[in-house]
């Protein structure tokens, strides 16, 4: 049988106290004298709310390389009206989400509502990939481009060395958990400081762009939906690349316990949030082709470069800065965001007993942010971590897909449940079957990457049945599994 959620303390006089639903064990139903609850203090505000969505979703990518739409495509209108409907069809989901978020109100994000609906084995299926390959694995990703980034002035006439990058990338990672690991409010502040220079660099593209068009610069949008013609599967995979970019509007659902009135915040944020990077995102393209055409945007290996070099002159030496910040803010909304996900996880009993506790004095959860950092070492080190996430970044689609389809099946199943925030059916209807489709197009279009990615999705299934259903272990193995965090804790 499935082992229930456990309850633990390390002595009164300890940093972490385990909990159960983010409330300290009590005796006798009452609190124990002299000890008050230790809980994930509600510190997310509108404004913050707004930084981690907005932080999330702005990487590298629209400031380096936003060519895989346009090369898809075929035609620079064809790529504008796709971030367009990209922009449209994640605020769909987003309104899913905040559906979900106010009417479930725990923190987890898409392994909450997928335990809800589908119950505990999808749902480990999606913390097991969770923890051990996609989060490491995009961290290390976002934290790499950080790296290289701040590099840059440094390194304006010759190669950056690999091994600094990975050194500046390393400390940008210890950095970003132990802020984390500290303090809920200073990673919160720096994520709207890190959200303004975001939205500072892109102002920064946005406004030359607009004087451009101002001047009569549109010789590039002559003709705007001719071009190369894109083949027959060429605008899905524009299309994949679009919802990729605007990936990230689902992360403040990851920390509903921690939101401010969350029946207003989270439906709020999410839809201030969505407008302002589709507004963003399109502008921001709208920019590149008022200053170069779209053969020079696909040869580019750094377009917001190129483009500040013949507009700004001495000042596109800020560029690689600023998108040094925008990847450092996507690293701390992530672990922020994640380390949630892994915390109720344990809450839930399908992780170790050790990840749900929280810091006494300084409410975080501390095991759960500090777990992430040797996993993202051993990425960061190891391997081709682009193929690791091309293997399973058809999972995400597909568990994401499954969460929304889930608010679809608790209307008819719980027509009665408390929905402070609601959408038209027909919204998560079509977004679930956009993520479906996606991961079909992925099967079509790339079986042997989406197929071992399959296959290591489904290593979950066994481990549910080892780590989580089998009570009958040696005591060797249990022992393991309460000094080791990579494992799951089995005590019944």
């Amino acid at each position: 049988m499935v082992r229930k959620p456990v309850v633990s303390t390390i002595s009164s006089g300890g940093y972490l106290q385990g909990n159960v639903n983010g409330k300290l064990p009590s005796l006798g139903g009452k609190e124990p004298p002299g000890q008050e609850k230790v809980v994930l203090k509600k510190k997310i505000t509108l404004v913050r709310g707004i930084s981690i969505i907005i932080g999330t979703i702005i990487g590298a990518g629209i400031f380096i390389s936003p060519k895989g739409v346009l090369q898809n495509t075929g035609s620079v209108g064809m790529s504008l009206v796709i971030w367009t409907v990209c922009g449209v069809l994640s605020l769909f989901g987003a309104l899913s989400y905040a559906e979900l978020g106010t009417s479930i109100k725990k923190s987890g994000g898409h392994y909450t509502y997928i335990l809800e609906v589908f119950g505990p084995l999808p749902a480990f299926v999606r913390v097991w990939v969770e923890l051990l390959i996609i989060r490491p694995a995009a961290t290390a990703v976002i934290s790499l481009a950080f790296g290289r980034y701040i590099l840059e002035p440094f390194f304006i006439q010759c190669e950056i060395p690999e091994l600094a990058i990975k050194l500046i990338t390393a400390v940008g990672i210890t950095v970003v958990m132990v802020l984390n690991s500290m303090s809920v409010s200073w990673s919160a502040r720096i994520q709207i400081f890190l959200t303004f220079c975001k939205l500072t660099a892109i102002l920064i593209i946005i406004v030359p762009g607009v004087m451009q068009l101002i001047k009569g610069q549109t010789q590039h949008f002559k003709d705007a939906f001719s071009g190369r013609g894109a083949n027959i599967m060429g605008l899905p995979l524009a299309f994949y690349y679009g919802m990729y970019a605007y990936a990230g509007w689902f992360y403040l659902n990851f920390v509903t316990e921690e939101v401010e009135n969350p029946e207003k915040t989270i439906p709020l944020a999410i839809c201030i949030s969505m407008a302002i990077v589709t507004i963003g995102y399109v502008l921001t393209n709208v920019a590149y082709f008022t200053t170069i055409s779209a053969e020079e945007l696909l040869l580019s290996n750094a377009v917001a470069v190129t483009f500040s070099e013949r507009l700004l002159g001495n000042f596109s030496l800020a560029v690689p800065i600023f998108v040094a910040l925008s990847c450092f803010g996507s690293m701390n909304g992530g672990v922020f965001a994640v380390s949630r996900l892994f915390y109720v996880a344990s809450r839930e009993g399908q992780l170790p007993e050790i990840l749900s506790m929280i810091h006494v004095r300084k409410h975080t959860p501390l095991p759960a942010v500090i777990v992430l950092h040797p996993l993202t070492m051993i990425m960061l080190f190891s391997g081709d971590l682009y193929s690791l996430l091309n293997f399973l970044s058809f999972a995400r689609w597909l568990f994401i897909g499954l969460a929304v389809a889930g608010l679809i099946y608790l209307r008819y199943k719980r027509p009665d449940m408390h929905r402070p925030f609601k959408v038209p059916l027909f919204i998560p209807a079509l977004f679930s079957f956009t993520c479906l489709f996606m991961v079909a197009l992925s099967l079509y279009s790339d079986p042997f990457s989406t197929g071992i990615g399959f296959i290591i999705t489904l290593t979950g299934v066994p481990a549910y049945y080892l780590f989580i259903i089998w009570d009958k272990k040696p005591k060797w193995f249990r022992r393991l599994s309460v000094y080791y965090p990579c494992f799951i804790d089995f005590e019944s």
